[in-house]
């Protein structure tokens, strides 16, 4: 009898303990503050608050690069041809002027002139030419002095007749020296025009 009421109280004890820790695991895990609060569970992102792809940093630096090489290319064209032009107009004005001081040195000479032994005349292929009838003059100083020279080119027809001069020039040519500037005719492409060295001052 003793033995029956003991293994009741020992059980007694056992049920006791375990609704005991029951109860603290359930208040440690109340909403009081003094425990670890619920990890919360990560969601995914709402699709519908994004309006496409976002810009790639990458893509809009090569973009960048692109348009800056394309302006620094189109600055340059436009640049080498401004230089060009320039150049072009520099020669132009300087045959001009060249023409002008051989055409007012060989206004008052008589006969041919004193160096038609010093100038020399070469035709040019009118595929080099834009078509114009065109000689290459060269002029050469064969005295022991520095010298300029002044030519006149006359274009003749088949008859003889002289259809247009030109005049072109040398200036201080040291001994030995030469210098070969073109004689161009202006006449249309499809004239039969020959080109002759009417005169040739040294001075």
């Amino acid at each position: 009898m003793l033995r029956e009421q003991s293994g009741r109280g020992r059980r007694a004890v056992v049920a006791a303990l375990a609704c005991a820790l029951a109860a603290v695991v359930l208040t440690g895990c109340g909403d009081d503050g003094a425990g670890p609060s619920p990890t919360p569970i990560p969601t995914s992102p709402d699709e519908a608050s994004f309006s496409g792809q976002p810009p790639s940093l990458l893509a809009s630096q090569a973009a960048s690069a692109i348009a800056s090489a394309h302006a620094s290319a189109s600055a340059a064209a436009s640049s080498a041809s401004a230089r060009a032009s320039e150049f072009e107009a520099s020669v132009e004005a300087e045959a001009a002027r060249a023409s002008a001081a051989a055409e007012k040195v060989l206004k008052d000479v008589e006969g041919r002139g004193n160096a038609v032994s010093d100038v020399g005349m070469t035709g040019l292929p009118r595929n080099e030419t834009s078509g114009l009838l065109a000689v290459l003059v060269t002029i050469t100083n064969k005295t022991d002095d520095t010298a300029s020279y002044a030519v006149q080119v006359d274009f003749e027809d088949s008859s003889g007749k002289v259809v247009e001069t030109r005049f072109v020039g040398a200036e201080d040519l040291g001994p030995g020296e030469k210098e070969q500037p073109i004689a161009f005719s202006r006449q249309p492409a499809d004239a039969q025009l020959t080109p002759r060295l009417a005169k040739a001052q040294r001075y």
